[in-house]
Formats: C-alpha cells, structure tokens, sequence
C-alpha cells in the first residue's frame, strides 16, 4: 500500500503539482447524467459539452486512478417518465431508457479516445456490435491494462435507475467511492435553482438521505452503499477542479457516508 500511494505523488508531481500528497482513492465510479452531454435544456448530445467531460475524465484517469463511468440517458429519454406521458408500458420504457444509455457510452468512448484515453464500453444489455458484455473480470483486467470503463445498459433490468446501477457496480467492482456529478455544488436544504437561501450540506448519512426523503440518490441506491459502506460524493462537475480536489481529500460538495 505504501508503494501505491508513492506512485500516485510521483504522478501529481508529473502533472505539475509538487504538493506532497496522496490521493485518497485508488478505484473511483463516477455517476454522470445524461444531460450533462447536452446543453442546459437541449436534447441528444453536443460535441462541445461530451468533449469537456472526456477531457476531464482522461485528466483524472492520468493520476493513476482506476475508472469506471456509469451514465444516465435522461438526455434522450427517461423510461419512468416517458411510460407515463406514453402508450408505451414501463418495462419496455426502460428497456429504451438502457439504449440511450448505450448511445452515451459509446459517444463518450469515442470522445475520450480522442483525448488519448484508452476506454471500453462494457453493457449489461447485449449489443455487440459496439460494445462488450458487462463481466466483473473483464472490467478488472481494463483497470489492469489502465483504460477507463463505461458501464452502460443500467443493470439490465427494467425498473432500476442508472443511480442503482452505479450503486450495484461500485459495490462488485470495490470501489472506494461513487461520485455523483451534477450541475449544482451539491445537496441543498431546498431547490437551489427556485430557492436562493437554500444551504448546502456539507455532510450527510445514509439514514439522512432516507429519513430527510432527499432527491440526489434514489433509496434503493442509497441502501446498497449503506450495505457495502460506499462513500457518495455529490459535486458539480461545471467547476474546473472539483473532481481532483474530491480526490485528494479536499472538502467539495456533500459527502454521504
């Protein structure tokens, strides 16, 4: 362990940083929304906005992090809401819902490919002719062989969220810590955007997040982290170094744990 955390300065010092410390985590999953792959209040995906997010997912893949991205397709659809305003029935909703999810990933891919960083898409749905199966050891060996995995299809199962699934996964794959990225600086009293003195929460349980029914994480996500006593960090991914701050230990954002 000591060596792992010498690398990881000797990486910091690479990078231009020359403050003597470790950073906290060795394997990360970070949670992305589909509608940061879009304008605010746009539809599919802008170039723009999906190169932002590689570059800094390839920046924080070259500290020497292990990382796996688990991404929302709320940007095309969202299979809760659409089987409610539809005629579509909400299995099938959902089912829809995974593609898009599919449609990220692989648009992310190409992306941070294209910022120099190796990535695999790997899906819990079958669609092999663009990505991989989701299979626990084969994501191992990409974090051996230092590529980033994007987790894509949820959990491959109607009626779970993308949140759950980032849940599910950081708890196979043992990571030390989710990190939900939004666009606000994390959880709030109240609706930041509708209420101007809402406070931000430094710091929240698990039993918080259910008792207080806060929205940033369903229940079902939020008890399988309780369970296997993963850490949440909820931040806004819009602020240039908020990712590596919350990796080097920093304060940033609300912490659930």
């Amino acid at each position: 362990m000591a060596g792992f955390g010498v690398r990881f300065t000797e990486q910091r010092k690479c990078l231009g940083y020359f403050v003597m410390a470790d950073l906290k985590y060795k394997r990360i999953l970070l949670k992305l929304s589909g509608e940061s792959f879009c304008k605010p209040g746009g539809f599919g995906i802008d170039g723009e906005c999906i190169g932002s997010i590689a570059e800094r997912i390839a920046k924080i893949s070259k500290l020497g992090l292990e990382v796996a991205v688990v991404i929302g397709g709320g940007n095309f659809l969202r299979g809760a809401t659409f089987s409610k305003t539809s005629s579509i029935p909400r299995h099938t909703a959902d089912y829809m819902g995974m593609l898009a999810t599919v449609i990220n990933g692989c648009a992310l891919q190409e992306a941070m490919e294209k910022a120099g960083q190796p990535t695999r898409v790997l899906s819990a749905i079958e669609v092999s002719a663009i990505c991989e199966p989701f299979i626990r050891r084969r994501c191992l060996h990409h974090f051996d062989n230092g590529r980033v995995v994007i987790l894509a299809g949820g959990t491959g199962n109607p009626f779970f969220s993308t949140d759950t699934c980032a849940a599910l996964r950081a708890s196979e794959l043992e990571a030390d810590v989710i990190i939900k990225a939004t666009k606000v600086d994390g959880v709030y009293t109240d609706d930041p955007m509708t209420n101007p003195d809402a406070e931000l929460l430094e710091s929240l349980s698990y039993q918080d997040v259910l008792t207080r029914n806060l929205k940033v994480i369903d229940s079902a996500a939020i008890s399988l982290c309780s369970e296997n006593n993963i850490p949440v960090i909820v931040l806004n991914i819009f602020k240039e170094g908020n990712i590596t701050k919350a990796l080097y230990g920093e304060k940033v954002g609300t912490v659930i744990q």
